[in-house]
């Protein structure tokens, strides 16, 4: 999975430390990313390749996380971020750039971003926020509230019957074409276990059994941590499809099942553990 990076070594506590110059500068403008996306092998720009930036931790300078012994920085500004062979461009190019090790780095940096950038003012009384010089969190001088990076818990579920496995497609995004499980986002007050069966319920109209949890994901691109899960059908296994959520949804063999070959992801992960025969 794409944060599988051995054998590179990801730190993400929070020690801002200045930066040098051949650290790692990270810009975002918003769903795009600065990298030079056209070479063989994904690269970010260095600080030695901006030279205006200040080498210095500021609002506008802020320490990320390190991968073995590399830091990574976030840029907030950049006048002229187009040079050399660095450009903009969607940061979903993450999910396919190699190596691995940048793409994690680069997409685990733009939820960070994301954060900041929807963070610039107190959500309770619209002061400016202020970096906290010990511990990733944003603090209102004025009224004391707090804010964390957000991170949203939410299942993958591979639900199986027969030697089949439910598989879907997402509605409404003409850009997904490839089927996937069933998936959710875990509500305030609700077990994942809860999250899991009232999903399913929800989107195909099956009830589910015999949950059995499998490992879990960080899963940048939307903000969250996804927690996989494998239970069986309990009862019928005729599908009442939510047109709002899904295009369509269907039982597949293990030879039928269409996976993707690139196992970045949970959902990828689990379907080609049922292909595979090992759930």
């Amino acid at each position: 999975m794409i944060q599988d990076i051995a054998p590179h070594k990801y730190h993400n506590e929070y020690r801002p430390v200045q930066p040098e110059e051949d650290s790692f500068l990270l810009y975002f403008e918003g769903n795009k990313a600065l990298a030079d996306w056209d070479s063989t092998a994904l690269s970010f720009p260095r600080f030695r390749d901006f030279p205006e930036v200040k080498q210095e931790l500021s609002e506008q300078v802020i320490y990320l996380f390190s991968i073995d012994a590399q830091n990574f920085y976030l840029v907030r500004e950049l006048q002229l971020p187009k040079r050399g062979a660095y450009r903009l461009d969607s940061v979903r190019g993450f999910r396919t750039a190699a190596p691995q090790w940048l793409s994690f780095a680069g997409i685990t940096a733009h939820q960070l971003w994301h954060w900041y950038d929807s963070h610039v003012f107190c959500g309770h009384c619209g002061c400016p926020m202020v970096h906290s010089d010990k511990e990733r969190m944003l603090q209102c001088p004025d009224c004391g509230q707090t804010e964390y990076p957000k991170i949203s818990p939410a299942v993958i579920i591979g639900v199986i019957h027969d030697g089949k496995l439910l598989m879907s497609k997402y509605a409404g995004r003409g850009d997904v074409t490839y089927y996937a499980l069933i998936a959710g986002f875990t509500e305030i007050g609700e077990t994942l276990e809860e999250t899991v069966k009232r999903e399913v319920y929800e989107e195909v109209g099956l009830r589910v059994k015999n949950l059995k949890y499998y490992k879990s994901q960080p899963w940048s691109f939307s903000e969250t941590v996804l927690m996989g899960f494998f239970a069986e059908l309990d009862g019928e296994d005729t599908i009442t499809l939510d047109t709002d959520e899904l295009a369509t949804a269907g039982w597949f063999t293990r030879e039928e099942a269409p996976a993707q070959p690139l196992n970045i992801s949970l959902t990828s992960e689990m379907i080609w553990k049922f292909k595979n025969g090992e759930v």
